[in-house]
């Protein structure tokens, strides 16, 4: 089976205000979607919204296959290595190669440092590191790019056309340009209330 990803009517209230209403999307294998919006329009609110995480104010999504999630949450012990924290989440994942994120995403010198003393950009591309080592087919990116120097940059966008050209699923919410294969807009503040 194929991954798909789907939201009919959405719709977001966040506390008495009304984020954005009436938005739909349909991905199939392969796709890329850009959610672009300045900050506070409800970017993040919508990826956790696809995640299963918040529930829609109005409307419904539905999903074939595994989602992978990276924003602002790390997710892994602050304690540990991040040899350590990553290891722990392949053995959960049940990871294939962890090697290839790793060269990929140039973690290799940080492996030792703990969590804690990661910078932005480092604990992003920890992130990104997870994921790829998850394999999960439907990617939901929030602000990806955040914290990255331009060689970190084109390594994720690099990473996230792979995912697509291989049959999976991306939806990125950014306020930054991505370089995203095909991908279609969707400018939220078009759906604003």
């Amino acid at each position: 089976m194929q991954a798909q990803l789907a939201a009919k009517d959405i719709a977001c209230r966040r506390g008495d205000r009304l984020l954005f209403s009436g938005l739909s999307l349909q991905c199939a294998a392969g796709d890329a979607v850009h959610i672009a919006g300045a900050n506070g329009v409800g970017k993040s609110s919508l990826i956790r919204i696809l995640a299963g995480l918040l529930r829609p104010y109005l409307g419904e999504v539905s999903h074939d296959g595994a989602m992978g999630l990276v924003d602002e949450r790390l997710a892994m012990d602050e304690n540990h290595t991040l040899r350590d924290a990553l290891a722990f989440w392949e053995r959960l994942d049940g990871c294939g190669d962890p090697g290839r994120a790793l060269e990929v995403l140039q973690l290799d010198p940080l492996m030792d440092v703990p969590v804690r003393f990661l910078s932005t950009g480092q604990r992003k591309r920890a992130a990104m590191a997870r994921l790829l080592n998850a394999a999960q087919p439907i990617w939901l990116l929030d602000e990806p790019l955040n914290g990255l120097d331009d060689q970190a940059r084109k390594s994720v966008e690099a990473l996230v056309a792979l995912h697509c050209g291989g049959g999976g699923i991306a939806v990125v919410a950014s306020h930054q340009p991505m370089a995203l294969p095909r991908a279609r807009m969707i400018a939220l503040a078009d759906y604003a209330k």
